[in-house]
């Protein structure tokens, strides 16, 4: 590779990615568990924080300032452990003080802090959607590509791992032992690439995938990534019929 090229490409994998999530506030009151399920049902699932950015956009999705007190989903799952509806780790945790109390097993946000409550009660809640969708269908990549630029927006491009536990999150209703990515391979070059334009900077390769030369004098290479097992990506000859994840955003 050209010495030039390479300390651009490296610079570009230099800059961080962020990805904001989307909340709706849910102007209806529910108890927890009705919640989860309105959430699934319409969006994504309740809404799941994992910093200080996505705690700001929590707030400001709440545009009925009468409303103090709204679900979100983040519940015990033992002794005092909490997880996200998602079944993702509680990695950011906002309490108000003296929270938890050790009494009640789900979460709300009130006045901009986490509090455990019953999950009975009936409160209004916030959906967040991690827009990205799992298609049924088994498309080759190039099919793939088409279906969810003409449906959607393009192919999931994964930056991150953030963005990747959003697929793992959703890849588990494939049926197929794998799905397609927006995930590239660049024969000339030997390089892969996102189809958004982007480098591949975040690497979440099985072992043997990857990461040597890929032969390509029969057939292109494309990304997937298993919908089972540790859910990591290998390559395979494009013309694999797979469901696959389309971005939403």
């Amino acid at each position: 590779m050209d010495q030039t090229l390479f300390f651009i490409l490296i610079a570009l994998c230099s800059v961080s990615e962020c990805v904001q999530r989307q909340y709706h506030f849910i102007n209806e009151v529910k108890n927890w568990t009705e919640a989860q399920r309105y959430c699934r049902e319409k969006y994504s699932d309740l809404a799941t924080v994992d910093n200080m950015n996505d705690m700001n956009e929590l707030n400001k999705s709440v545009n009925d300032r009468s409303v103090q007190f709204v679900w979100i989903g983040l519940q015990k799952t033992g002794r005092d452990e909490w997880r996200w509806s998602s079944g993702e780790p509680a990695l950011y945790l906002n309490w108000a003080t003296g929270q938890p109390d050790g009494r009640d097993d789900c979460a709300l946000m009130a006045n901009g802090k986490f509090e455990d409550l019953p999950c009975s009660d009936n409160r209004h809640f916030i959906c967040n959607n991690n827009k990205l969708i799992v298609v049924k269908e088994n498309l080759t990549w190039s099919e793939a590509l088409r279906y969810c630029r003409q449906n959607h927006v393009d192919l999931v491009s994964v930056h991150s791992e953030e963005i990747q536990r959003r697929v793992m999150n959703v890849v588990k209703r494939a049926s197929t032992a794998a799905v397609w990515l927006g995930l590239h391979n660049y024969c000339i070059m030997n390089m892969w690439l996102w189809v958004s334009g982007e480098m591949v900077c975040y690497h979440n390769w099985a072992p043997g995938n990857g990461t040597t030369p890929e032969n390509c004098s029969l057939e292109n290479r494309k990304g997937a990534v298993q919908s089972g097992g540790d859910q990591r990506w290998i390559s395979l000859p494009e013309s694999h019929k797979l469901n696959f994840i389309c971005s939403r955003y």
